[in-house]
């Protein structure tokens, strides 16, 4: 791998915030992002990516690397929480294996944000379309996840209630806002979103290194949560997402994708959800330990794809 992209993406401003974060919370500062502004900045980021992926999917038209795209992101949001479930089940209990096969099945919206400033960094350019193949990501895996949970629970009064499921997958904020976004920046014409570029571009890179710095506190608050679980849990939050983004490297290798977008599909197929599948699994599996699945997402996983990720799977798209 080349050393200078690796050095590139670790001294990114970004994410020296992301680190600053974590730093902050190992030596008990009482530094603080005040919630809601979190929950804004959170908003705020889905809202601009949504509404950019939108502008370009407008212009970009249907064509066979769109489509190409968009069932493999779908495929890989059915397959992976169908195989880590096993794996899981064999270690921890039916509940806890669904919601963690849900969580690497499903997408994290900022470490695909973090991957489009890496690229924007690269001058690279991504389709709009990507946005539209994370939208997509995001229900399939909550649903079969929790289809499995009902599956092989032991307990029979669990009847699985699809139609409530699919409307806490669908009706989730950020699930909606990215969606809508997409949808907006679609039906908004060229000279219209002129309007508002200075909120949806000019200020994006100053919010994502406020929130960035909000989850490395995060992360490094939850870090330990999980630790009572062993070794197992730690693996799988680091080589299963890795297996997933190389996988998608090697697969995109034989398809007709740019190297940008063959990058999103590297990271959408390795991260993990830390927002939607949590507030799916309140509802749907409250059984499911959300001190393990969500400090395994955001303790590990998404720690390692945006510092060793990206780079990785860059430099192997390129080289390869």
């Amino acid at each position: 791998m080349q050393t200078d992209i690796l050095i590139s993406n670790i001294t990114n401003p970004t994410l020296l915030f992301f680190v600053l974060g974590i730093v902050a919370t190992l030596v008990k500062s009482d530094l603080e992002i005040p919630g809601q502004i979190s929950r804004f900045l959170s908003l705020y980021l889905l809202f601009s990516i949504g509404f950019k992926g939108g502008q370009e999917l407008a212009h970009s038209g249907l064509n066979t690397e769109i489509i190409l795209t968009l069932l493999l992101c779908m495929l890989f949001a059915a397959i992976v929480p169908l195989y880590t479930f096993f794996i899981l089940k064999r270690k921890l209990s039916i509940e806890n294996a669904g919601a963690i096969a849900a969580t690497y099945g499903s997408v994290s919206a900022v470490t695909f944000v973090t991957a489009m400033a890496f690229l924007e960094n690269m001058k690279v350019s991504a389709g709009g379309h990507m946005v539209a193949a994370m939208a997509l990501m995001e229900s399939p895996a909550i649903i079969i996840g929790v289809m499995l949970m009902r599956k092989y629970t032991t307990s029979p009064e669990k009847s699985l209630k699809l139609g409530k499921l699919l409307h806490e997958s669908l009706t989730n904020g950020s699930v909606l806002m990215i969606t809508g976004s997409l949808v907006i920046g679609i039906l908004t014409s060229a000279k219209q979103a002129e309007g508002i570029k200075p909120f949806t571009t000019d200020i994006f890179k100053g919010f994502l290194a406020i929130f960035l710095l909000e989850m490395g506190m995060v992360a490094a608050r939850r870090f330990s949560a999980f630790k009572n679980y062993g070794w197992f849990v730690s693996c799988f939050a680091l080589l299963v997402p890795a297996f997933n983004g190389l996988l998608s490297v090697v697969i995109t290798h034989y398809l007709p994708i740019t190297q940008g977008n063959r990058l999103l599909v590297a990271v959408l197929a390795s991260s993990a959800s830390y927002i939607a599948v949590p507030a799916a699994m309140k509802q749907a599996a409250p059984e499911a330990d959300p001190g393990l699945y969500i400090p395994m997402a955001l303790g590990l996983t998404f720690p390692f794809n945006i510092t060793f990720g990206l780079p990785l799977y860059w430099a192997l798209i390129v080289h390869f």
